[in-house]
């Protein structure tokens, strides 16, 4: 018996078919890279102080000391969410009284922004918080927008696979985009923070759907040596891409609803891929459709100028075709010994952890010193290296070395922020980028890890489970930003603090490479690092290690 890859051998591993199917399911990435982080900027939070009407009969000198000051990083700032008491101070104006002369500013009474507030313009016209005015007793709910947006994304991975499998990848790759791109439009005519939100879980949903389905499809219809490829620097570094579009939409685009409108348009821009992606033929396959699986396989030979058999798929060839009885696995599998249920916990850690960094210092990127968008934008780039990096490591270096030592690297950099003067503003940024390139590369290679880690009866499983500790971790990654608001350098000090924990718990998982994977959960408790795969070097050299690399999203 033949299976699908020497069924479909003729056509060649990287012919103008391969090519074409490629590009386009890497293009169709892009709209994730920007809907994935577009809430940078419109949930950016200006510079803002209480609103002191115009009606109020205050003198100048008044008008300019209404607002308190606090100290912020070290330096005296207008307060963002209090005044003097505006009945007070104009009582003081009318009789003549001059602020700091005749009147102690600190001893006067406080009130809260009872008029609203006056947001600075000099970088954002207007964003969804300086629309529904989530400052002050509303801000906890900018880093909610984030964290419900990415519980979105936790929601459509644990469905996509699914609808892909029963309705199709094809399908089901453009429904998800419909949703990322309709749902987006739709967030434009938002009358309310709270529908705005609801309609970003939506978007969430199909957003990593989309990226899920375009992977499982090109996985499929490419050959053994492309896949490789597609799945590391084909998908990352269009997404990256992506992420790289967005700062310079939002350059020139200052208003938020502008700016979601602008967003929405590369999704559209995506809807002629239909005539051009076919459906995959082993999903065709699997359902017993073998004709419209030949047809397909029929017009990727003669695109590639090959001759084709008369009869491509016979059914009683196809090895997938048959159905060996599976054990019956459940998530307790995980569990079930010491040594696995401990090698499950730090990996699970490991994947939230990280996370929680390469969101946290994602998110944060437009509120370091210097320009907002410079910075996002130095943000997404920084992750091509990351990505080119990390598949060059995997290829000859141990699995937990290369990932604790970027972690390493990641974590110390970021520590060493808090080091540096407030004068050195570059070398903040710098900091931050190499810690974003750090963590980033880490987070690349736990795929490719924990696959190897566990035997094939639960290989997936833990995948899974473990990538589903990544969606946590990207939903408490907003909160880490919100606490810059109270201190410039504690989110870098936390996330460099917990970036160098796992990379010291890295060390004590067992040692993948080089190491024949095992097969069941007994051959699992024989991994223990350098003992085993010293004694299994020699019997490795037939097995080939999986390379698939894959983002957080």
């Amino acid at each position: 018996m033949r299976d699908y890859d020497e069924v479909t051998a003729f056509l060649g591993e990287w012919g103008p078919f391969q090519r074409l199917i490629f590009f386009l399911l890497s293009a169709s990435i892009i709209p994730n890279g920007f809907n994935g982080m577009s809430v940078v900027f419109l949930a950016a939070t200006p510079e803002h102080r209480c609103r002191v009407p115009d009606t109020a009969n205050l003198s100048s000198a008044w008008r300019n000391h209404s607002i308190p000051l606090r100290l912020q990083d070290g330096r005296e700032v207008p307060h963002s969410c209090r005044r003097y008491r505006l009945a007070a101070i104009a009582n003081f104006s009318a009789l003549g009284l001059e602020p700091g002369r005749d009147v102690d500013l600190e001893q006067l009474e406080q009130e809260s922004c009872l008029d609203g507030w006056e947001f600075s313009q000099d970088i954002y016209l207007s964003t969804i918080v300086t629309e529904w005015s989530l400052v002050c007793e509303d801000d906890w709910k900018t880093p909610l927008t984030s964290s419900l947006f990415f519980l979105g994304v936790l929601f459509g991975s644990f469905v996509s696979g699914q609808l892909s499998d029963r309705f199709g990848r094809k399908s089901i790759l453009f429904a998800t985009m419909a949703v990322q791109t309709g749902f987006s439009f739709l967030q434009i005519f938002s009358i309310n923070w709270e529908m705005f939100t609801v309609l970003f879980v939506i978007v969430g949903m199909g957003q990593i759907s989309n990226y899920v389905v375009a992977f499982i499809l090109g996985t499929e219809i490419l050959g053994k040596s492309v896949r490789i490829i597609f799945s590391t620097l084909g998908v990352c570094t269009f997404f990256a891409v992506g992420y790289m579009l967005l700062p310079l939409f939002a350059y020139f685009i200052r208003d938020w609803r502008m700016l979601l409108l602008a967003l929405t348009v590369p999704g559209v821009l995506c809807i002629p891929l239909w005539w051009f992606i076919p459906e995959s033929p082993r999903w065709l396959i699997s359902q017993r459709r073998f004709i419209e699986a030949e047809n397909i396989v029929q017009k990727a030979a003669k695109m590639n100028n090959k001759a084709a058999p008369v009869v491509i798929f016979d059914p009683m060839e196809l090895q997938e075709l048959k159905l060996p009885s599976q054990q019956k696995i459940l998530i307790l599998s995980l569990f079930r010994t010491r040594n696995i249920a401990t090698i499950t916990i730090m990996s699970l850690m490991l994947w939230m952890l990280t996370s929680v960094g390469y969101f946290a210092l994602s998110l944060n990127a437009p509120n370091l010193h210097g320009d907002a968008y410079l910075n996002c934008f130095l943000s997404a780039l920084i992750e091509v290296p990351a990505y080119i990096t990390a598949w060059l490591l995997l290829q000859t270096l141990p699995r937990r070395y290369i990932i604790a030592g970027v972690l390493f690297l990641g974590g110390g950099v970021l520590l060493l922020i808090q080091l540096v003067p407030e004068d050195y503003n570059f070398l903040s940024i710098g900091l931050a980028m190499l810690g974003k390139f750090g963590i980033t590369s880490a987070f690349s290679m736990l795929y490719v890890f924990t696959a190897e880690l566990y035997p094939t009866l639960v290989r997936n499983m833990a995948v899974g489970v473990t990538s589903m500790a990544s969606r946590v971790g990207s939903i408490i990654a907003p909160y880490f930003v919100y606490l810059g608001a109270y201190n410039r350098v504690l989110p870098y000090i936390l996330m460099g603090s917990l970036t160098v924990l796992i990379g010291i718990i890295t060390l004590f998982l067992p040692e993948s490479f080089g190491v024949t994977l095992p097969e069941t959960l007994e051959q699992m408790q024989k991994v223990k690092g350098f003992r085993l795969r010293k004694n299994t070097r020699d019997s490795t050299e037939k097995e080939e290690n999986p390379k698939v690399l894959i983002t957080s999203f």
